[in-house]
């Protein structure tokens, strides 16, 4: 059989849609629009979404708290740490030298104290002592005074009485030398007159000398007795000021002693202080630090992510938080995992971001342009959740409120 021999059959003709076909066609594709879009109205309306979130946690900078040379270094980054753990040591020499001197001035501050401590005894027995000599020295003196007055009295009457008998014997010898010259008497007789009167005048002089010197030890005993009260009165006056100097001396060397244990306390915690250990738990990163690094007090050595416990912050904007409050449902899409978990919204921000930036906007400066805000809304994730393990700060997410 040749080609030409071939019969060929004519295409089949397709007959073209009507217009009711396309109407109908086009019919299908609204209802479908309107449908998925009332549905995406029931769904969102009771929902807001937004795409500004991130896992969010707390970041620990650590940094020494003295000064000192990093001799050994325990951490590198991205290592999982536990509270406690050492990161890093710093040179103890020269804190074990201060610890030793701190024990030292402790040792000589609890001497001298314990050795002043006796003082105020020993002060308000001694002052006792002496202001009780002082007081026995006035009685004393007071009894010499009323002794030598008496004596003075004693020898002012024996005085007039030695006088009176000079005059007598005085009167007596003039009698015996008138007789005498006349031959009545004898000159023995005239003798005896004139010894009697001159042994009276001696008395005279005997007595009245006796009497002088009555007279200064009476004005002795009352320069002593006014001495005497003076030192009383001093002492009385003085004692307890010495027995307060020797207090505050002892307490000075008890405050010394204080100072010295709190010294001593600071030393031991600098020495402690040069193992630098993780007050919390986490990852570490951030590390800036190299063996024989010199570092000071407040300088970073490396930081710790928490991720133990971990939150998400929503920036929504504010349009979206009419409905929005604390205990409403929320789930979250966290991007680099993939997964959707669960969670609660815990706080609604106090200020809006923009407040809480370095540059907060002026609104009253005359180029104002009305720009919709957002706040910042803390969801707090279920725990238990697979995935939570995976989480760390930074991490974007995708969070959804119910809020009707």
């Amino acid at each position: 059989m040749t080609d030409s021999a071939v019969s060929t059959a004519p295409p089949a003709v397709v007959p073209s849609a009507g217009p009711g076909r396309k109407r109908l066609i086009a019919g299908v594709v609204v209802l479908a629009i309107a449908g998925g879009a009332l549905t995406y109205y029931l769904h969102a309306r009771h929902r807001e979404d937004t795409d500004d979130a991130q896992i969010d946690g707390e970041i620990t900078n650590i940094s020494p708290r003295i000064p000192g040379t990093i001799v050994r270094i325990a951490v590198s980054d991205n290592q999982p740490i536990k509270a406690g753990d050492v990161i890093a040591e710093l040179d103890p020499t020269d804190f074990e030298v201060a610890l030793a001197q701190a024990r030292a001035v402790l040792a000589q501050a609890e001497a001298v104290a314990q050795a002043e401590n006796p003082s105020v005894s020993m002060t308000e027995t001694t002052n006792q002592t002496a202001l009780s000599s002082a007081e026995a020295d006035v009685s004393s003196t007071e009894s010499g005074l009323v002794a030598a007055d008496r004596e003075i009295k004693q020898l002012t009457a024996q005085l007039e009485l030695a006088r009176a008998n000079a005059r007598n014997a005085d009167a007596e010898r003039q009698r015996a030398e008138q007789l005498g010259a006349s031959g009545s008497i004898s000159q023995a007789e005239i003798d005896n007159r004139r010894t009697a009167a001159e042994a009276a005048n001696a008395n005279v002089a005997a007595v009245s000398a006796g009497l002088a010197g009555a007279q200064a030890r009476l004005s002795q005993a009352q320069s002593r007795i006014t001495s005497a009260r003076s030192h009383v009165t001093e002492l009385r006056t003085n004692a307890p000021r010495q027995v307060d100097v020797r207090k505050a001396n002892v307490g000075a060397r008890e405050a010394a002693v204080l100072l010295a244990r709190a010294q001593l306390r600071q030393a031991e915690l600098n020495l402690g202080y040069v193992k630098v250990v993780a007050p919390v738990g986490g990852i570490v990163g951030r590390k800036a630090m190299s063996l024989g690094d010199r570092v000071a007090p407040g300088q970073q050595l490396c930081a710790i992510a928490r991720v133990d416990d971990l939150w998400v912050t929503a920036n929504y904007r504010e349009t979206q938080i009419k409905d929005m409050h604390p205990g409403q449902r929320a789930t979250i899409k966290v991007d680099a995992l993939d997964v959707e978990m669960r969670g609660e919204v815990l706080s609604i921000g106090g200020a809006t971001g923009s407040k809480f930036s370095l540059f907060p906007p002026e609104n009253a400066s005359g180029n104002y342009v009305k720009v919709v805000q957002r706040l910042p809304v803390r969801i707090r994730l279920d725990p238990g959740q697979p995935g939570l393990d995976r989480l760390r700060p930074g991490m974007s997410a995708e969070p959804e409120v119910l809020v009707r």
